[in-house]
């Protein structure tokens, strides 16, 4: 997880086709569509009509423009090939209502024209659907997009699909600095519709819209992957990569909808490299780093869950050298959240590993390692009554000192269980283990050995603690409860610097 990751992967296809492998897991299959590679016959097989794009006249020198050829021979039930070479795009081509439409390339490096060379809408090379009138069925697998050359940088697919969506080995190869809308937008439309994204990849990021031909007309600037209003079905995005975008990484801001994120890396994207709203959905095996600010953003969030009813993270790597944002933040409109078999490490800094707003829902973490060397707290739980946090096998590590946040764990909730904890917190300036201001909290086998006070009742009633161990290198008390505390059970602890009972 170093920062040259994405320079080395800047240069070359098969070592940029290396760094778009990283996270992968099995191959997806997804109704609907096809969930594993196929052969170019096969491919050419689900299609009524085969074209050839250089045989019907496309430029594959990179000199003149293809999409006029495209144009002519694109059309229901047909599949348009792309041999080896390099294809020139100077306008989008545009694609509504459509019915089994397939673009393939065969070591196809596509070329976009300059935003200032760009005909008409400078924003897209293909429009394949819009929301009033989607396609269904669109594979677009196996190009290279060239935008290493000044001012380049333009969407290269916007898909609004009912079912049946195919992206598939694209990888995206420059900075885009032309300050237009960022590389993909795909939306299902149906709810019972399924797409698929398989690397899809933009490993360089992108400018922000100030260093761009675009100053002055785009918010910040360029998305990685969006996903917008309009997505009602599921989404899977297996094994993508994108670098630093100025606005977002991946962003979802349906309201509805299933997102599914399985594998891949994103990285050093302002407000967040992962944003998560919608009915549903996952992050599984992924990869997320901010190790620069290159926009200089004001916050550079690992993920953030915005809205919806229920996400689920699982085995999620998350690794934060330079802070500029939480690791993990859970907004006000998410209903309940799992974070289970993680890793988490953030350096010397003032943001936090885990942060639950004030009325985000339900959640529990579940063997979870979290490595917190700034004064800020591992996990942080708002608010009182949205719903219970569960910490389980949580294991919280590192040398973050108490000069801002004094404890690893801070938890205002009522009804938060706290079991099987292990809290090894010694930086200076008093850091503690657990401050508990909620009602009805229960900590059971768990161990503390901090530099102050390893476990505070901080005017919580109706607390239980059972079955642990906690240690204050500095001797001051092994529990303390505050004077305007309610009733606290202990039951076979093992406190060697005794209790101090305030009340």
């Amino acid at each position: 997880m170093t920062s040259n990751d994405s320079r080395t992967l800047r240069f070359g296809r098969r070592s940029y086709l290396k760094g778009c492998v990283v996270g992968l897991g099995s191959t997806l299959s997804v109704a609907g569509v096809a969930g594993a590679a196929q052969s170019g016959e096969q491919n050419e097989q689900q299609y009524g009509t085969v074209v050839d794009v250089v045989e019907a006249g496309a430029d594959n020198e990179g000199n003149e423009s293809v999409t006029p050829v495209l144009r002519e021979h694109v059309d229901d039930d047909t599949l348009l090939k792309f041999p080896a070479g390099r294809y020139y795009m100077d306008e989008q081509l545009r694609l509504t209502g459509f019915e089994n439409v397939g673009f393939v390339g065969e070591d196809a490096t596509l070329v976009p024209a300059t935003y200032h060379e760009f005909d008409g809408p400078q924003y897209r090379l293909f429009r394949m659907g819009t929301s009033d009138s989607p396609g269904r069925e669109l594979r677009f697998e196996g190009f290279d997009i060239d935008q290493t050359a000044s001012d380049t940088g333009i969407r290269v697919l916007e898909a609004q699909i009912e079912d049946g969506l195919v992206v598939r080995n694209v990888f995206i190869r420059g900075v885009h600095d032309s300050g237009t809308w960022g590389p993909g937008l795909f939306n299902i439309t149906n709810p019972d519709g399924r797409g698929l994204v398989e690397r899809f990849c933009a490993v360089d990021g992108g400018a922000h819209v100030d260093d761009t031909p675009n100053a002055g007309n785009m918010w910040r600037g360029p998305t990685g992957i969006g996903v917008d209003h309009n997505h009602r079905g599921t989404l899977v995005f297996d094994g993508c990569v994108l670098g630093g975008f100025p606005d977002n990484g991946l962003y979802a801001s349906s309201e509805t909808g299933r997102i599914d994120v399985d594998g891949g890396r994103y990285q050093n994207s302002g407000t967040a490299s992962i944003r998560l709203g919608g009915a549903t959905g996952t992050i599984k095996d992924a990869t997320i780093v901010v190790d620069e600010n290159p926009h200089d953003s004001s916050g550079q969030h690992a993920i953030r869950l915005d809205h919806g009813d229920q996400f689920t993270l699982e085995g999620v790597s998350i690794d934060i050298p330079q802070p500029n944002g939480d690791a993990i933040r859970i907004m006000n409109s998410v209903g309940t959240t799992s974070i289970a078999g993680s890793e988490i490490s953030v350096a010397d800094g003032s943001n936090n590993a885990i942060l639950v707003d004030p009325e985000a829902g339900a959640t529990a973490v579940q063997d979870v390692d979290i490595e917190i060397n700034g004064s800020a707290n591992a996990v942080q739980i708002r608010g009182q009554d949205a719903g219970a946090v569960d910490l389980e096998d949580v294991r919280i590590t590192g040398d973050a000192d108490g000069s801002t946040m004094r404890h690893a764990i801070l938890c205002e909730r009522n009804g938060c269980r706290f079991d099987g904890l292990s809290v090894e917190q010694l930086g200076s300036n008093k850091r503690r283990g657990l401050d508990l201001r909620g009602d009805d909290a229960t900590v059971v086998n768990s161990e503390f050995k901090t530099t102050h006070t390893p476990i505070v009742v901080n005017g919580a009633d109706d607390v239980t603690i059972e079955n642990c161990y906690a240690d204050s290198v500095e001797d001051v008390s092994s529990l303390t409860i505050i004077d305007d505390s309610g009733s606290v059970s202990r039951a076979n602890n093992e406190f060697p610097d005794g209790v101090r009972d305030n009340r």
